[in-house]
Parts: C-alpha cells; sequence; structure tokens
C-alpha cells in the first residue's frame, strides 16, 4: 500500500505541474469565457477522462511505448499542436452568438467533452508524466505497486480537476462582469492567440 507520507508530496509536486500553463489551461479558459461555466465543466469532465485513460495505458506500459519511441513521440507531439492551432482559429472566428443557446443542452456540451478528451490524449507530455513521475513516488518494497499506481493517478486526476474547476469557475466569473461588452471579443480573440502561443510552446517544451 503507498505509505501516507509520499501521497502529500505526489500531491504538491502534481500541483506545481498542474499550475504551469499549457493546453489544458487555455483551452478551459476559453470555452468557460465563451460559453460559461457549465461548458467549462463539460470540458473538464473530457480533461479528466483524458488523464484518467492515459494514466491506465501507462501502468500497462503503452506510455513507456510512446515515450521510447521517437515516430510516435513525434506524431503525438505534432498533432496536439495542430489540434490546438485548430482550436485557436476557431475561437478566433467564432462570436458570442454562435453559443448563445449552447452551455444547456447536452448536445451542445457533449463535444466540448470530446474535445478536452482529444486535447490529453494527442499530448505526450502528459503520457511522458505518468512514465517519468509516478515511478519515483512507487516504492516496489511495500508490495502491490499496481494498486500504489492506481492511487497516484486517482490523486493526479483529483488535483488537475481541482486546478482545472477553479479556472473554469475564474473565467465564468470574468464572464458575467463582461457580458454584452465589446471587451468581450477582444479577450476572446486574445484567448484564441493564447492557444497559438502554446501550440508554439507545447513544440518547444515537447522538442528532443
Amino acid at each position: 500500500m503507498l505509505a501516507l507520507t509520499i501521497l502529500p508530496s505526489f500531491i504538491l509536486a502534481a500541483a506545481v505541474i498542474e499550475i504551469t500553463p499549457g493546453p489544458n489551461m487555455a483551452y478551459l479558459a476559453h470555452v468557460a469565457l465563451n460559453q460559461g461555466r457549465m461548458a467549462g465543466f463539460a470540458a473538464v469532465a473530457g480533461v479528466a477522462l483524458g488523464l484518467s485513460i492515459i494514466g491506465v495505458l501507462a501502468a500497462f506500459g503503452v506510455g513507456a511505448l510512446i515515450d521510447g519511441s521517437p515516430v510516435a513521440y513525434q506524431m503525438m507531439r505534432w498533432l496536439g499542436a495542430a489540434y490546438l492551432l485548430w482550436l485557436a482559429w476557431e475561437a478566433w472566428t467564432q462570436s458570442s452568438e454562435d453559443h448563445a443557446d449552447m452551455p444547456g443542452k447536452a448536445a451542445g456540451l457533449m463535444p466540448l467533452f470530446w474535445r478536452g478528451l482529444i486535447t490529453n490524449l494527442l499530448n505526450p507530455k502528459a503520457a511522458v508524466f505518468y512514465v517519468a513521475m509516478l515511478p519515483q513516488f512507487v516504492h516496489v518494497e511495500l508490495g502491490r505497486t499496481t494498486m500504489q499506481l492506481a492511487i497516484l493517478t486517482a490523486a493526479n486526476v483529483a488535483v488537475a480537476t481541482t486546478i482545472h474547476l477553479g479556472i473554469v469557475l475564474m473565467a465564468d466569473r470574468v464572464r458575467s462582469a463582461l457580458a454584452k461588452t465589446q471587451a468581450m471579443t477582444r479577450i476572446r480573440q486574445g484567448l484564441a492567440l493564447s492557444l497559438v502561443a502554446v501550440a508554439i510552446w507545447f513544440l518547444v517544451s515537447t522538442a528532443r
């Protein structure tokens, strides 16, 4: 079983890594600012599922396979950057009226859920995190290493989700304060440009 002294240090490490600006932060802020908290919550759910899937795959060695394969790693990072650029273009060309009736409809929330999921599945840094970080907190002498990995994965998803929900709530508050003002258009375009910047940073930070 996981030692009680290990979990707090892992949670702290996961929190520090998670608050570093990245694809999730920019995407969730954009969604919540444009479509409100319910849309942001749907995107957060997709991100959480993506992190969970990557954690499970990493436990079965898929993460190590991607990390050790230059072709697979490069394919993921370029697809991830391209996807972020596509989201940025979509954000830039959207108008406020495009989503006026979407936040309360399940049909409008599902695409946001899937985009949050895809954003994570195309992020090789998430896979590398599970491969490089989690083993450092697993102690073989304690036994049940699979259980230890499961607990660490759940803790990471919980930390990430908590931070992501905070981002959504803050963006939604800004949205409420600036609703029906022309400043919203400028902020929306600024977030679109931030997605472009994140895509570039993503490529630079994951280069090998």
